[in-house]
C-alpha cells in the first residue's frame, strides 16, 4: 500500500514549496486546501514531475469541513506517515467563521487541532508531523517587538474564540490575535508530542518570509499588488539574514520535518536549528491546561 503525507495550506507560499518538495518523495502527496482550481492545477504540477498527489478540498475556517475532510482523508487508500499541518493566517479586520468564532482562532487554531485530533490516531508508528507556528508569541523575542508584537496574550479558549485579548496589547490590528492564536497551536504541537509517544511530532518557525501573502488579505489594491508582486521578487534577497527565510526555504524545511528528521517536541528556527519558546511556553501545566480548555471548549460547541 502507497504511503501518504498530508500537507495543509498547500495551494500558495511555503505550503505550496513543502509540496512541490515532496513531489520526490515517492509517497502520496495529500493537499489539503480551500480553492478548488489551485489544487488541482497543484495535483497536475506534481504529476508532472514524476509524483502522485491527491486533492482534498478544506476550508480550515470551518470545522464541519475539517470534519468531512479528515473523513475523506482516512478513506483512502494510504498508510499515513507525515502531516505538514501547514494552514494558517493574519487577519487585519475582524471577521467571522462558519460557527462564529474569530477568523484567526477558527483558522489557525480551531482547524488544524480538530484535523490532528482526528488524524493522529491513524498515523503510522514513526510518523512524522510538524506544525507550523510562530515565534510572535514570545514577548520578549526582539525582531518580533520591533515588528509591533507584544506575545501571546491568552487568557481562555472562550475569548479567543471572540477576539477578547486583555488591555496593553499590540497597536497593530490582528497582532494580538496571529500571536496568540499561533502561540496556542505551539501549545498544541508540543503537547500532542507529549501524548502521542510512538510519533515524531515537531514545530516550525518558519522566519519572515516575504511574498507568501499573509496578512495582505485585508489590505488595500496597492498594498496587495506589493505582496503579489514584488515581495517574491526581493524576498529572497533577504532569506539568509537572522529571523528571515524564503517560502521554497521554509517549504524544504516543512518537507524534511516530515520525512527525515527524527526528533519529536522540538521547536526549530527558520534555520532548522533548534530554538526555545516563550518562558509561558516552556511551563507544561500551561500547555496541557490550555489543551484541556481548548478540548472542552470544541466540545461543548
Amino acid at each position: 500500500m502507497a504511503e501518504g503525507i498530508i500537507v495543509t495550506g498547500c495551494t500558495s507560499g511555503m505550503g505550496r514549496e513543502a509540496a512541490l518538495a515532496l513531489a520526490e518523495s515517492g509517497k502520496t502527496v495529500i493537499l489539503v486546501a480551500r480553492n478548488q482550481v489551485k489544487l488541482e492545477l497543484l495535483q497536475d504540477e506534481i504529476a508532472h514531475l514524476g509524483g502522485n498527489a491527491v486533492a482534498v478540498l478544506c476550508d480550515f475556517s470551518d470545522l464541519e469541513r475539517v470534519k468531512k475532510a479528515a473523513e475523506q482523508i482516512l478513506a483512502l487508500d494510504v498508510v499515513l506517515v507525515g502531516m505538514a499541518n501547514n494552514a494558517g493566517m493574519q487577519g487585519v479586520y475582524a471577521k467571522k467563521s462558519a460557527q462564529g468564532y474569530e477568523l484567526a482562532a477558527a483558522t489557525n487554531v480551531f482547524g488544524p487541532f480538530t484535523l490532528a485530533e482526528m488524524i493522529l490516531p491513524h498515523l503510522a508508528a514513526g510518523a512524522r508531523v510538524e506544525f507550523t507556528v510562530s515565534a510572535v508569541e514570545d514577548p520578549e523575542r526582539q525582531f518580533a517587538v520591533h515588528a509591533g508584537f507584544r506575545g501571546m496574550r491568552y487568557t481562555t479558549i472562550a475569548n479567543m474564540a471572540q477576539g477578547i485579548y486583555p488591555e496593553g496589547g499590540s497597536a497593530n490590528p490582528g497582532f494580538d490575535s496571529y500571536a496568540t492564536t499561533k502561540g496556542a497551536l505551539l501549545a498544541c504541537a508540543l503537547q500532542f508530542a507529549g501524548e502521542y509517544p510512538h510519533l515524531k511530532v515537531n514545530a516550525l518557525e518558519p522566519g519572515l518570509t516575504l511574498g507568501t501573502g499573509l496578512g495582505v488579505e485585508a489590505q488595500k489594491p496597492v498594498l496587495k499588488f506589493i505582496a503579489k508582486y514584488i515581495l517574491p521578487l526581493i524576498g529572497p534577497l533577504f532569506s539568509n539574514r537572522p529571523n528571515m527565510s524564503s517560502p521554497k526555504k521554509a517549504g524544504v524545511l516543512i518537507a524534511r520535518l516530515v520525512t527525515t528528521i527524527d526528533t519529536t517536541g522540538v521547536y526549530y528556527n527558520e534555520k532548522g536549528a533548534p530554538m526555545e519558546a516563550s518562558k509561558q511556553m516552556q511551563d507544561e501545566s500551561f500547555r496541557a491546561g490550555l489543551v484541556a480548555d481548548l478540548r472542552g471548549f470544541l466540545k461543548r460547541e
